[in-house]
């Protein structure tokens, strides 16, 4: 069952159009993100489902029901925006229970799901404080709770960890995970932050310039990614020109200029992959750096030059020149990285190699 259906979804703002038509489906309890750069689509697509802009085109559902012409009041909809947007003259207590207030709900009861819900968010005992008194973290987390109080039926949080360093934000991007799997509420997260995405989704729906280029499970979206857009959007990615010879068995065998001949898993490429010219996409983290000395144990091995080395603690990112392009490889490192200049044997396994459809 789906929590929230978008049919045919579009959005104009006079000639601009925002959002070309757009169908989805959020599953029932799903944590569902829709990532892409500024300006793709994905924060009016969400600000649609919250009944703060309305459609040009299509028909938006909730738990069945069409929404189009219902006020966001009557959505039943918990909604976390990227700056909180907390009352600073009401306590912790009265922000959380701000939306109980034209819910009919008694006294005693909003008393308790008050409580309930900043034990939710492990912060039971500042009920009577004030948003100044609490740290951006803190703040994050009322927000979330007056969100949740509601018991509503669908979440929507709109970038709220970006105001947050980057320590804390990696540490509350767990706790929303867990959050909502404990309260099993159906939710849509909007992000520009690839790690964030992968971390928490269920879903991703990765989104340019107001169109879905792909929907998938994290592991799906990123290990074959559907477009070169896909491929570098999420991840760092080496792009390889290839011209496909044709299926031998369970491979497709490709010829590139850079990397060689490379025999990759019939899995990896897409349904309808022929003869002809192809790319290849290489996630930077699998392609090792070694001596050139060492034997290759079956990995496509070529010659290449460390040409910058951007040393990142546990890791290093190498640009490494193999015959006429520039590829990167992100390897974690126990000692000392190679050095500017080093000459390398660049590995590969065939089958870390996915296929881009051809259009």
């Amino acid at each position: 069952m789906s929590s929230v259906t978008l049919t045919d979804i579009v959005k104009r703002f006079g000639s601009f159009t925002a959002v070309h038509k757009t169908s989805l489906e959020v599953p029932e309890g799903a944590f569902v993100t829709l990532l892409g750069p500024s300006g793709c689509g994905k924060t009016t697509t969400l600000r649609m489902v919250a009944g703060l802009l309305d459609p040009t085109e299509g028909e938006i559902q909730i738990k069945g029901r069409r929404v189009n012409d219902v006020p966001i009041h009557k959505r039943n909809l918990g909604i976390v925006f990227q700056n909180y947007a907390l009352f600073p003259h009401k306590s912790i207590a009265e922000n959380v229970a701000f939306g109980l207030k034209y819910r009919n709900v008694s006294k005693d009861d909003t008393k308790k799901r008050v409580s309930d819900a900043l034990e939710l968010v492990q912060l039971p005992d500042v009920g009577e404080r004030y948003p100044k008194q609490l740290s951006g973290g803190q703040q994050q987390r009322i927000a979330l709770a007056r969100a949740i109080v509601i018991e509503p039926d669908v979440l929507l949080l709109d970038e709220p960890l970006s105001a947050l360093d980057a320590n804390l934000r990696e540490d509350m991007r767990v706790e929303l995970k867990r959050i909502q799997e404990r309260i099993g509420v159906t939710t849509l997260f909007v992000t520009h932050d690839q790690s964030e995405a992968l971390a928490m989704s269920d879903q991703i729906v990765v989104m340019s310039e107001g169109r879905v280029e792909q929907v998938g499970p994290p592991q799906e979206v990123y290990n074959t990614p559907a477009s070169e857009f896909v491929a570098n959007f999420l991840g760092a990615s080496n792009i390889v020109p290839a011209n496909c010879m044709g299926r031998d068995g369970n491979t497709f065998v490709f010829e590139t200029e850079t990397l060689g001949r490379i025999a990759v898993p019939a899995d990896k490429a897409p349904k309808g992959a022929a003869a002809g010219p192809a790319k290849l996409v290489v996630r930077a983290e699998k392609l090792q750096l070694a001596p050139r000395d060492t034997p290759a144990d079956g990995a496509v091995s070529v010659d290449a030059i460390v040409e910058t080395v951007d040393y990142q603690g546990q890791a290093v990112r190498y640009f490494v020149r193999a015959g006429d392009r520039q590829l990167q490889a992100i390897n974690m490192i126990d000692e000392r990285p190679f050095a500017e200049g080093a000459q390398v044997s660049l590995r590969l396994r065939p089958r870390d190699c996915a296929v881009l459809p051809t259009i």
